[in-house]
């Protein structure tokens, strides 16, 4: 009798309140937002407060952070084709907004806050304004993907799990304080900005792919302090920022493209 019990409680559970598997790709992408969080925290934050000098354990926390916040990238990536392909939930897209909150606003934006605790010429308040402008960002770019329908195939602004990676670029980079926080206010308004950005599918897809295990290898690298790692990482850091600026180009012109062949044949139907 109770498992007759158990069953019939089963059958009657809320759709709503079923995971799917795109739903738990979902909630990985928070976990590894959370554990980078945790991993700034613990390795670079809390040795700073107490005053250790040791720098490696900070290079290898700090590259474990970022490699955490690559992580939810690829189950951010993965979650979206996992829900085209299969059934999603009903509420897989509040749990998506949710967790790419965490781990590509409120992680980065954490990131940037320690490192101006932490940075020999960064200015901790100055810091924290970066901070907040990044994670408000991201807040008001999820609200507007929730409420707002722009054209198949395209994003209207920088994505979120792209900002997030580019913003940590900016802080590995090690520029001059103005520089490095010029850069961030840039990348978060790029983010809330109508510049188009195609969506990672197919070939795109695959790309994105390999460009995260590239750079996790080069963290790799940069964390075990490998022959030439710190330049590795900082060329990796540099073609980030790169592809941020020139990517929605190709959309741009694509689009133009577009526009001069419709009117094209506006004027050939025109014609007698």
């Amino acid at each position: 009798m109770p498992e007759a019990d158990e069953a019939d409680d089963e059958e009657e559970m809320p759709l709503s309140l079923r995971l799917s598997i795109a739903d738990t790709l979902t909630l990985g992408n928070a976990t590894c937002g959370f554990m980078a969080v945790y991993f700034t925290t613990t390795g670079i934050l809390i040795p700073h407060l107490q005053g250790s000098q040791e720098t490696g354990m900070a290079r290898h926390s700090a590259a474990t952070a970022v490699i955490l916040m690559l992580c939810a990238a690829v189950f951010d990536l993965f979650d979206g084709l996992v829900a085209r392909k299969l059934r999603s939930s009903p509420m897989g897209a509040e749990l998506d907004n949710l967790s790419d909150l965490i781990s590509f606003g409120l992680a980065p934006a954490y990131f940037v806050l320690v490192y101006g605790m932490v940075a020999d010429d960064a200015h901790q308040r100055v810091a924290a304004v970066g901070a907040i402008v990044v994670l408000l960002a991201v807040v008001l770019r999820l609200a507007r993907f929730s409420c707002v329908t722009v054209k198949d195939g395209t994003f209207q602004g920088m994505p979120s799990p792209f900002g997030a990676l580019t913003v940590v670029s900016i802080v590995l980079l090690e520029l001059p304080f103005v520089a490095t926080l010029l850069a961030i206010i840039g990348t978060a308004w790029l983010m809330v900005s109508r510049v188009e950005y195609p969506k990672p599918r197919g070939r795109l897809a695959v790309a994105m792919l390999s460009w995260i295990v590239l750079s996790m290898g080069l963290l790799a690298a940069w964390a075990f302090d490998a022959p030439s790692g710190q330049m590795l990482l900082q060329t990796g850091c540099a073609l980030q920022l790169v592809m941020g600026a020139v990517i929605p180009l190709f959309a741009t012109a694509r689009r133009v493209n577009t526009f001069r062949d419709n009117r094209r044949e506006a004027r050939a139907a025109q014609l007698p």
